[in-house]
């Protein structure tokens, strides 16, 4: 089967890497023309993402195999509950296997961590979104869970939209000269979005006119009188030591966004596992 897309390459990419020159164990011991039938069951619950990506697994070692869902992409499943059913060449169903739960496994752990910090802030209007913090040459299907887990995407590239930080404002001389260079050379089309860490930055980021200002680890009163300062003049962005015990909190000071690195950086994966029978 020809593979074309970028989920194409990543998943062979993927299995290169865990089947080199073959599977010494599965070949040696199953026979070529062998039929079988096997189970993906859920070990844990939360929210299922990525089953197409591990159908693409099998499909791309045997293009045979007959892949049946048996949840929805999205849906929230309990241990002991069966996710698919596979049937087809028991030696590409063996060989795909570690690659399909792995893909699988990160993505429904990262569904799952965002449907908790989405429920947790329900009734009130800010998003949770994601960042950049993603496994390299994974992003997008980990931000891709996100949306699955009923959040957003912040930009997906250093190509998509304009985040002064930190670095790019000392290295400027501060935060309007940074705002004034980088205008003079985008599209009037693009959104500029300037990190703040003091009320001193945030109103200096309103006088140059920033179209999204990121709140970057301020407390909790702090947040507040930069959203009373930014006044809806722009979009507010609340960034830095956000979990499940402080994403409420933090939504009530009024900001727009709540970006989390941790929804990629260091999530747990959902244990799923896959028997023959």
């Amino acid at each position: 089967m020809k593979y074309i897309t970028d989920i194409d390459r990543i998943i062979m990419n993927a299995l290169k890497e865990d089947i080199p020159s073959g599977d010494i164990t599965t070949d040696n011991i199953i026979d070529e023309t062998s039929e079988s039938q096997a189970v993906l069951i859920a070990k844990d619950e939360g929210v299922i993402a990525g089953l197409d990506v591990a159908k693409r697994v099998f499909m791309l070692l045997d293009d045979t195999i007959v892949f049946e869902k048996h949840v929805e992409e999205g849906q929230r499943v309990k241990y002991g509950d069966t996710i698919a059913t596979i049937k087809g060449n028991t030696r590409a169903i063996l060989k795909a296997e570690r690659t399909a739960l792995n893909l699988l496994q990160r993505l429904s752990g990262i569904a799952t961590a965002t449907r908790k910090l989405v429920d947790r802030i329900e009734g009130l209007p800010a998003k949770v979104v994601d960042t950049r913090k993603t496994t390299p040459g994974l992003r997008i299907l980990e931000k891709y869970a996100v949306r699955v887990g009923g959040g957003y995407n912040h930009r997906f590239s250093l190509s998509d939209g304009v985040l002064i930080k930190d670095n790019h404002i000392k290295a400027a001389g501060g935060i309007k000269k940074a705002i004034e260079r980088v205008r003079e050379r985008i599209p009037h089309t693009l959104k500029i979005e300037v990190e703040t860490e003091t009320l001193e930055q945030v109103r200096e980021a309103i006088d140059g006119k920033a179209d999204i200002i990121m709140l970057d680890n301020m407390g909790l009163d702090k947040m507040k009188e930069a959203v009373k300062i930014v006044n809806g003049n722009a979009i507010t962005e609340a960034s830095g030591n956000v979990n499940i015990d402080t994403i409420y909190d933090i939504a009530c000071t009024g900001v727009d966004i709540i970006s989390v690195g941790g929804l990629t950086h260091s999530v747990h994966s959902f244990d799923i596992s896959m028997k023959i029978y």
